[in-house]
């Protein structure tokens, strides 16, 4: 499965830049997004910036992978709710 995942830049290269997210550090490829300041949040798709993210929607994808791997790891108690407060306190108090 291949799954975009946020990353934040920490080192500035070239053509790529040094990144850390869920799954360490990695190098990724920076050319369909071109050049971005240390500490910006991308989605790294198969070793390549797919696009530039706030933070906020960094931490979004974040908490929805994190479900995911909830879900995935057989775990029947799951409360998929926790992952997604954005979601499902949206419309609370409202008719």
């Amino acid at each position: 499965m291949c799954i975009g995942v946020p990353v934040q830049i920490i080192e500035n290269r070239e053509f790529t830049a040094l990144c850390r997210g869920r799954n360490g550090e990695e190098e990724v490829n920076m050319m369909l997004i071109g050049p971005q300041e240390e500490g910006t949040w991308i989605l790294n798709f198969l070793g390549s910036a797919r696009e530039v993210l706030t933070e906020d929607d960094a931490e979004k994808i974040n908490a929805a992978l994190d479900a995911l791997a909830a879900v995935m790891s057989g775990d029947e108690h799951v409360d998929i709710d926790s992952f997604f407060p954005d979601i499902t306190n949206a419309g609370v108090g409202t008719n």
